[in-house]
């Protein structure tokens, strides 16, 4: 039996990945079992969650947690792991609040901050200016101070903390029971045919390249994720448009535009710093390229959050501006379609 344990991250999350071959002289045996036998500390909850959530192949084919493993097949692995656990470092960073009172704060993330720390992204994060800024933060399931939800690395915009345990219980299940209300704003590739709509997928590990989230079409694969979009503003060759969540899946905005092909601009884990709509022409090429300059991430910000004050029982809601770099490129596109027929263009 060879097997390799390595940690890899997605985005600002920590996984251990494991790969077993099943030796010749293995008797028949649900998965979940035989890699609570190989894996020190995994749970069979913790496996079968896994699973479920599309991270457990079986020569390169999601399997069920009642798979049974038979002597040469190659069996990966990808489990969450608690990050960098009871090890967080308080950091003086700045924190941009938009409101704070004795039950929880909103934040305003910038982009290019990791939410909480994982593999590389040890410190910087915004987990340790919370360890800094404020004492006896709640820990999450996970070990993760204050935090009810996340967004990733490069999104910008709101993020809601709970300062007690008894605003973190409340919070945690109105993002669970999908009463909480989270649009962003997404600068997508194409000129996206309806003005409205929803995309409906599960949504689990690619299978070839596991630091993408994918569609899958079997409902027992991943988790459900369901996405609304609207057209706010059309570009020709981009559309402006917002997104609402009725779930929260990693990836998931990201993952669903590429899906219905519209990957969001300049976001090169799913392709969207490839010049994807447009002519050959010189000038045109450097037009995207100072596009891709002024908004160096991929085209997403949490513009709104709105969920039940947990102790006043108040609703709140709270909206964002675009960050500068996200009206930056806005304004260049406007700008290219006053100056440029862009039907003429491509004919």
């Amino acid at each position: 039996m060879n097997n390799s344990n390595e940690n890899l991250d997605l985005e600002d999350e920590l996984f251990e990945h494991f790969r077993f071959e099943v030796p010749k002289g293995q008797a028949f045996l649900r998965i979940d079992k035989y890699l609570m036998n190989l894996i020190q500390n995994a749970t069979r909850n913790k496996i079968q969650n896994a699973a479920t959530e599309g991270n457990i192949f079986v020569n390169d084919i999601p399997v069920k947690s009642n798979y049974k493993v038979k002597p040469f097949d190659v069996v990966t692995v990808m489990l969450t792991h608690p990050p960098y656990e009871n090890h967080i470092l308080p950091e003086d960073l700045p924190l941009n609040i938009v409101y704070e009172d004795d039950a929880l704060l909103l934040i305003n993330k910038e982009p290019g901050m990791v939410v909480h720390p994982g593999h590389g992204n040890y410190t910087g994060t915004l987990v340790n200016a919370l360890a800094h800024h404020f004492d006896n933060l709640p820990m999450n399931s996970s070990e993760r101070p204050g935090l009810v939800h996340r967004i990733d690395k490069d999104t910008s915009g709101l993020l809601v903390v709970a300062k007690t345990e008894a605003a973190m219980t409340h919070l945690a299940k109105q993002f669970e029971a999908k009463t909480s209300e989270r649009e962003y704003i997404a600068l997508v590739w194409g000129n996206v045919a309806e003005e409205e709509g929803t995309i409906e997928g599960n949504l689990a590990r690619h299978l070839k390249d596991r630091m993408q989230m994918a569609v899958f079409a079997d409902p027992e694969i991943g988790k459900p994720a369901i996405t609304h979009y609207k057209v706010l503003e059309r570009f020709g060759y981009v559309t402006l448009i917002s997104c609402k969540l009725e779930t929260g899946r990693t990836h998931q905005i990201r993952a669903h535009m590429k899906h219905i092909g519209h990957p969001l601009f300049n976001d090169e884990r799913y392709g969207g710093h490839l010049i994807l709509k447009g002519t050959t022409f010189t000038k045109y090429k450097q037009f995207i390229d100072n596009c891709f300059k002024a908004l160096p991430r991929q085209a997403l910000h949490a513009k709104t959050l709105g969920f039940v004050h947990p102790t006043t029982g108040e609703m709140m809601r709270f909206d964002t501006e675009l960050p500068q770099d996200f009206q930056d490129c806005i304004e260049k596109w406007r700008n290219y379609g006053k100056t440029h027929n862009m039907e003429e263009e491509e004919n």
